[in-house]
């Protein structure tokens, strides 16, 4: 009895660990930009093993094993920017030295998307975190001063020559402007999803900013956060979204706690774009 034990708790080991594995990384990209790619290519590879096992194919089994270690780095290559988020959270740092700092900083956005949600002057701010942003854009001027309301309001401003694009803030300072952020590829977005949405969505994929967004032409406040958007919000509802993900609760002490407080929310499935209604004007058609 010993010995069957013996020579069956490291098969199970080896299941268990890998299970555990596929679980965790098919929940950590899910609903992310190679959502699609990952569907693809298991449904490719399931259907030539398939062939090859029913029609015993040796050429095509032998090429199918020979080929995977180019599948392994190709897959290092297409999920690049998932696995880069994933390794940046597992050693994620606070941006800000206290909470404190960071309820004052939130306070700043607040303050900023009121003033420019009342006079309908659209906006585009990036709050970064463990990712450094400026690897994700592809142009920006450098500003390099004190994130204040008046600040962000003189950049949003249609007639400043730094208006079109987004700001990138990095802790209580404002780092660049006029920044392009990268669209979102998604097919199954609502096609009256304007620019500066897709491009919030866009760089909530790639890395972990928190994303804000005001439409010019309805005045309506918009967040982006790991590929989903919320439209719609009202003013307390973004406070509490800031909150949440910038002000940094105690770190789990062990792994397990760490995977459960940064993928548990991946397991509650919802559509990529959630417009909130709160007894306010639906949000726009478009935003430019």
């Amino acid at each position: 009895m010993w010995k069957i034990v013996q020579n069956v708790w490291r098969p199970a080991l080896e299941i268990l660990i890998l299970g555990v594995g596929i679980y965790y990384a098919t929940r950590f990209v899910r609903g992310t930009r190679g959502w699609p790619v990952v569907i693809g290519f298991a449904v490719l590879i399931l259907a030539l093993l398939g062939l090859t096992i029913l029609l015993d194919l040796k050429v095509l089994g032998w090429l199918l094993k020979s080929a995977s270690f180019f599948i392994m780095l190709g897959a290092l290559v297409i999920f690049q920017p998932e696995l880069r988020r994933m390794l940046a959270e597992l050693g994620n740092m606070p941006v800000f030295n206290t909470a404190h700092e960071q309820r004052e900083n939130i306070e700043v956005i607040i303050q900023t998307c009121e003033r420019l949600s009342e006079v309908k002057i659209g906006a585009l701010i990036a709050i970064e975190q463990s990712i450094q942003l400026q690897e994700a854009v592809e142009s920006g001027i450098l500003i390099d001063c004190e994130a204040t309301p008046e600040m962000l309001e003189t950049i949003f401003f249609p007639n400043n020559a730094i208006h079109d694009g987004g700001v990138i803030l990095k802790g209580d300072r404002i780092g660049y402007a006029a920044c392009i952020f990268p669209l979102t590829q998604r097919q199954d977005l609502n096609k009256s999803l304007g620019t500066r949405h897709r491009a919030a969505i866009g760089l909530s994929e790639e890395t972990d900013a928190a994303i804000v967004a005001v439409s010019e032409e309805s005045g309506a406040i918009s967040y982006a956060y790991k590929g989903q958007l919320v439209r719609g919000v009202t003013l307390e509802e973004l406070r509490a979204f800031l909150t949440s993900v910038l002000v940094r609760p105690v770190k789990p002490r062990n792994i397990v706690g760490w995977i459960r407080s940064r993928l548990g929310e991946r397991s509650q499935p919802g559509p990529v774009v959630i417009t909130k209604s709160n007894g306010r004007k639906p949000a726009e058609p478009a935003a430019k």
